[in-house]
């Protein structure tokens, strides 16, 4: 870290000790005064309008983000809290955003926030619908790897990391080893809670800088329908470990054709919010691999429900005290597709570089290229010359929602498919979409018309100096 970074790491790292000793003594003049100085160390990085809106519902005191913060300083041990706030706020929210804008200025491509990176392609579990079973022990990113993939990304500005795989904590001890190399990254593990146990807790306590989002699927029978028998009662024991210890973490929760009611109930909602969940990441089901049932896709009358429901449960007087947010029905805050490396990319664990961890395919190894030389090849430019790939948020995915896009991107790079389980041709994957981006395309314009939207500030290369000249 350059010194002007360090010395402000360590000025909020007083803040924080202060505020954090004594903010269960008067939590609503605490919790003001840390969103005070978090305006001041942000400096016009984030919207002042989010950092009023937070504000606002602290000093009213009252309704569901209230009790979120609270519930967060109750439940999060204060010491793990501010490193976890150290890192992601100050490292990734401060000095990452900043260098990642610099860098897109100055290499005319996509830069990332985050990079998603599978440790392993092998897992313990075998999901319905999902590939990684199917990959096997095949593939492990080594450690060195995993270090020169941090090292390299910090150069560009990227301080968040998460793993996914298989499964990740198959390889705890090196995640771990990650972490407390790089205190100035957040880092979060995708996990199927299996693995969860004391030992390791006590070793995320002691890093501090990394999250943790379980996997589960509503009830008991709808996880265990998919995901095998036992697995949502191993997500539950690891939810009330991770809350005796004070550990910061959320919920991953694939919606299908089969299980949208149940992971969108009140029962489901209270039920984790009262087991210590606090942020929920929704993945609308994806129909990769050449076994991948197309039928578990979410209708397009389900995938409006979840449009609505999601601005129901965010919303500070009918919400939920935790924070959702959905891939593909949130495109609209983002501008749509964020893959690309546009705010993410994956690196699968045979060292491949892919636009986005459901879009297998690649020109780039990083056993081959450096990050950088990755982001300017032919795929990724192909993303960022041509996002957003619909001016309908709610239609964002190049595969999903315009399998077109996806087609004529693989067949002018000539990209390799990156499937572990066996090819799976552009066409292969899109046809399986088609059905959907047809029926979805008149409920997804209708909502679009009909609803209020927010304007992210997003400059796409179409609005850059340099696309207006090539088109003049």
């Amino acid at each position: 870290m350059k010194l002007k970074e360090t010395l402000q790491r360590k000025a909020a790292a007083l803040t924080l000790d202060r505020l954090l000793k004594y903010i269960n003594k008067d939590p609503q003049k605490n919790i003001l005064r840390l969103l005070s100085r978090t305006r001041f160390l942000l400096g016009g990085i984030f919207p002042e309008k989010n950092l009023d809106a937070m504000q606002n519902v602290i000093r009213e005191g009252k309704g569901p983000y209230y009790q979120f913060a609270l519930n967060i300083l109750r439940d999060t041990d204060h010491r793990y809290l501010k490193k976890f706030l150290l890192a992601a706020g100050v490292g990734a929210g401060i000095h990452g955003t900043k260098k990642v804008r610099a860098n897109r200025e100055i290499y005319h491509c996509n830069i990332p926030f985050l990079i998603l990176l599978d440790p392993t392609s092998a897992c313990n579990c075998h999901c319905k619908g999902c590939w990684a079973a199917e990959y096997g022990h095949k593939n492990s990113l080594s450690l060195d790897e995993l270090r020169s993939v941090v090292s390299q990304g910090k150069a560009l500005g990227t301080h968040v990391y998460m793993f996914t795989g298989g499964e990740p904590l198959l390889r705890k001890k090196d995640l771990i080893t990650l972490c407390e190399e790089n205190p100035d990254c957040a880092f979060l593990a995708y996990t199927n809670a299996t693995l969860i146990d004391e030992a390791f807790c006590d070793e995320l306590l002691r890093v501090g800088n990394m999250t943790l989002a379980l996997s589960i699927e509503g009830t008991q029978k709808t996880t265990d329908a998919r995901r095998g028998e036992g697995m949502y009662e191993a997500a539950v024991r690891a939810m009330e470990l991770l809350k005796k210890k004070g550990i910061l973490f959320g919920m991953s929760v694939c919606y299908t054709r089969e299980n949208v009611d149940m992971v969108t109930s009140d029962a489901f909602l209270d039920k984790m919010v009262s087991l210590g969940v606090k942020f929920g990441f929704y993945f609308n089901y994806m129909p990769v691999g050449k076994n991948a049932p197309e039928e578990l896709i979410p209708t397009p009358q389900q995938r409006a429900f979840m449009y609505r429901w999601l601005r129901k449960t965010r919303n500070g007087e009918t919400g939920k005290p935790l924070f959702v947010m959905d891939f593909q029905d949130d495109g609209e805050y983002v501008g749509g597709c964020i893959a690309g490396g546009r705010n993410y990319f994956h690196i699968n664990a045979a060292g491949d570089m892919e636009p986005c961890v459901f879009i297998h395919f690649s020109d780039s190894n990083i056993r081959e290229k450096t990050l950088l030389e990755g982001l300017r090849s032919p795929l990724f430019m192909a993303y960022y010359h041509n996002q957003p790939f619909n001016d309908n948020h709610l239609r964002p995915c190049p595969m999903l929602e315009n399998p077109q896009c996806l087609r004529s991107i693989i067949a002018e790079t000539k990209a390799k498919s990156t499937n572990l389980e066996g090819e799976e041709t552009a066409d292969m994957l899109c046809s399986k979409c088609d059905k959907f981006a047809a029926a979805w395309k008149p409920v997804a314009e209708e909502l679009w018309a009909n609803n209020p939207h927010p304007h992210p500030k997003t400059q796409f290369y179409r609005d850059s100096e340099q696309a207006k000249q090539q088109q003049a």
